[in-house]
């Protein structure tokens, strides 16, 4: 894979990175750019930024932007699919009811809703491909990204899956994105 193009930007839920290449987004990380370091951003990457900056303050519920999945394969890559393509804004899903829809079944004594919890804390673009929205069948369930559990919940709560908590804070309307993480500034300001 050739070098990215890297852009981030201030959230709500901290510092997100978008990483980009000929072939669409490849990567969305919580925190800076791996390495600490901005590739000069091009016009993908800082649509890309100004995208989930617009989904971050809620005011945007679709993201258009081509995806490059050359870092899934298989079963990982089917799924992530079938999630983004079916599980719409402000909807859940169980681990079992995903995998259902995407056609996977119990191989031995491994149940389909396990493997589903393991692709989505493999997920490489989340938030764009939303593996916020898959729920335990008893609850939240676990989350790889951000401040883990937490951060899926903020997530869900911005979308109105689930009511806010007393002290949940929507983005503000200065955390747009425009300007923050520009070439050759750091993340940190």
């Amino acid at each position: 894979m050739s070098a990215l193009d890297w852009a981030w930007l201030d959230t709500p839920v901290g510092p997100v990175s978008v990483g980009c290449g000929a072939a669409g987004v490849v990567g969305v990380r919580y925190g800076p750019p791996p390495g600490g370091n901005l590739v000069p951003a091009g016009g993908l990457a800082d649509a890309a930024r100004e995208q989930l900056a617009e989904y971050f303050s809620g005011q945007r519920r679709e993201f258009d932007l081509p995806l490059d999945w050359s870092a899934t394969a298989g079963t990982q890559r089917h799924v992530l699919e079938v999630l983004a393509g079916t599980v719409r804004y402000g909807a859940t899903i169980s681990y079992g009811a995903l995998a259902a829809r995407a056609g996977l079944t119990a191989t031995g004594d491994v149940l389909p809703a396990r493997v589903v919890g393991q692709i989505m804390g493999s997920n490489p673009i989340p938030v764009i491909v939303p593996c916020h929205r898959v729920l335990a069948s008893d609850g939240l369930g676990g989350y790889s990204g951000g401040a883990g559990p937490e951060t899926k919940r903020w997530l869900l709560i911005l979308e109105g899956a689930l009511p806010p908590t007393l002290d949940w804070q929507p983005a503000s309307p200065a955390g747009n994105g425009r300007g923050a993480g520009a070439a050759g500034q750091s993340p940190s300001g």
